[in-house]
């Protein structure tokens, strides 16, 4: 199936089945008239001196799940880097089958090796666990089901790292089962990141497992710095990465496409966790991301954590190259605890652009200027009773449900990060 525009169409149960994709791949993605060398086109690496960063760590010795729509091992730049792998749903398919793509752009972009022209991954040295979220029959199992046993499974099989490129909305009493899988993978000293999603601009609902409590939500940057336009907002966004304009396979694998998301924004900022726990291997979860939290380049107004930009992009070269950060107590989330958590500072004068993409110059009050920021919550959701589902880089698909879902745009105070 072509990608296309995201939210661009609906699909009913019939047809999730047959595309067998699952949950939500939050990116869209265009074709790009340019040379077929996808290494050659990704400038964010220049940006965050990953040239430099190679010398010290290219993440040898951490496997990162890649909790998607599977992945592609005989794609030349991911050949001898991907393991077995599963998939998590009722009726399994192959996890190296991957229809639609999306999960293996996401491996590329964490793991690749550049080789043939292929995607260069911030991380070349990880392995790569491909665990496969596909909801065929959603009347057999839940959401919430397959995204705890995805988690589960990718702690089992030696994955420090989880990366969540896929996100749905609903009621957080339905994932409860994904929460205790949460719990569960930071109790075995494992790292979540998951994309917030795509709605920035238009509804800005919060999205699933990016807002559960423990799991790391992450956002999109653009070249500049600033919060992409398209990046969902909100007390669930923990750090920032770039997610605007970055070069991958189209579908057809042969052509390179321009992909925007935070599933590129996750991505980035997995491979950037591998990168300081290869160089740190004997620190804890709570270390590494303790060390990402504090070096990462911080908004230059108002309350940390930002609702559009969390605790800031992440920057692992200050870490690397700079030998930044104090891991800090082993046994503490600095997430939960709402570690460098601050109050609302005066007013400041915008800095000027930052000229490395990892450093947003952007206050929350510019940030709060991109469109829908505050959008109300949409009422196209099917009365409550249907559950948005997007797939693959655009494609929105509508799928009765069983369980009545509303719209939720913020968390409680239960919640990692109020």
């Amino acid at each position: 199936m072509p990608f296309q525009k995201y939210g661009a169409r609906r699909r009913s149960l019939s047809a999730l089945a047959t595309l067998g994709a699952g949950l939500m791949a939050v990116g869209g993605i265009a074709p790009a008239a340019a040379a077929q060398d996808i290494s050659s086109q990704q400038w964010y690496l220049k940006d965050m001196q990953a040239d430099d960063m190679w010398k010290v760590s290219k993440g040898k010795g951490v496997t990162v799940a890649v909790i998607d729509t599977g992945v592609d091992a005989s794609r030349v730049e991911l050949r001898g880097r991907v393991l077995e792998g599963t998939d998590a749903s009722a009726k399994a398919t192959d996890p190296h089958n991957d229809p639609n793509g999306h999960g293996t752009n996401i491996a590329g972009l964490i793991g690749g090796s550049g080789e043939g022209g292929g995607i260069q991954g911030l991380a070349p040295e990880v392995k790569i666990l491909p665990v496969k979220a596909s909801l065929i029959d959603m009347q057999a199992e839940s959401v919430g089901s397959v995204m705890a046993k995805a988690i589960r499974y990718s702690v089992d099989h030696g994955a420090k790292v989880l990366n969540i490129s896929l996100g749905v909305t609903g009621l957080p009493a339905y994932f409860s089962k994904t929460q205790s899988a949460v719990n569960y993978a930071l109790k075995k000293g494992a790292l979540i990141f998951a994309g917030t999603g795509n709605g920035g601009d238009k509804e800005n609902q919060s999205e699933y497992p990016a807002a559960l409590p423990g799991v790391v939500g992450v956002g999109a940057i653009d070249r500049t710095g600033k919060v992409a336009k398209f990046s969902t907002t909100g007390d669930q966004v923990g750090l920032v990465a770039v997610g605007d304009k970055i070069p991958v396979r189209c579908k057809d694998s042969e052509s390179v496409c321009m992909t925007h998301g935070t599933s590129d924004a996750a991505a980035i900022t997995s491979a950037s966790a591998a990168l300081i726990w290869s160089k740190h291997p004997k620190w804890t979860n709570n270390q590494v991301l303790r060390v990402m939290m504090q070096t990462a380049a911080k908004p230059k107004t108002g309350d940390i954590p930002s609702s559009y930009l969390g605790y800031g992009s992440v920057r692992p070269r200050k870490v690397l190259l700079d030998g930044e950060g104090d891991p800090g107590p082993a046994n503490t989330n600095p997430l939960l605890a709402r570690e460098g958590a601050t109050k609302p500072k005066p007013s400041e004068s915008a800095s000027k652009p930052a000229g490395d993409a990892s450093e947003p110059p952007v206050s929350d009050e510019q940030a709060a200027k991109k469109p829908a920021a505050e959008a109300k919550a949409s009422d196209d959701d099917g009365g409550n009773t249907t559950l948005w589902v997007a797939l693959g880089a655009g494609v929105v698909v509508v799928v009765g449900a069983a369980v009545a879902f509303t719209v939720v745009r913020r968390r409680g105070g239960t919640m990692a990060r109020p």
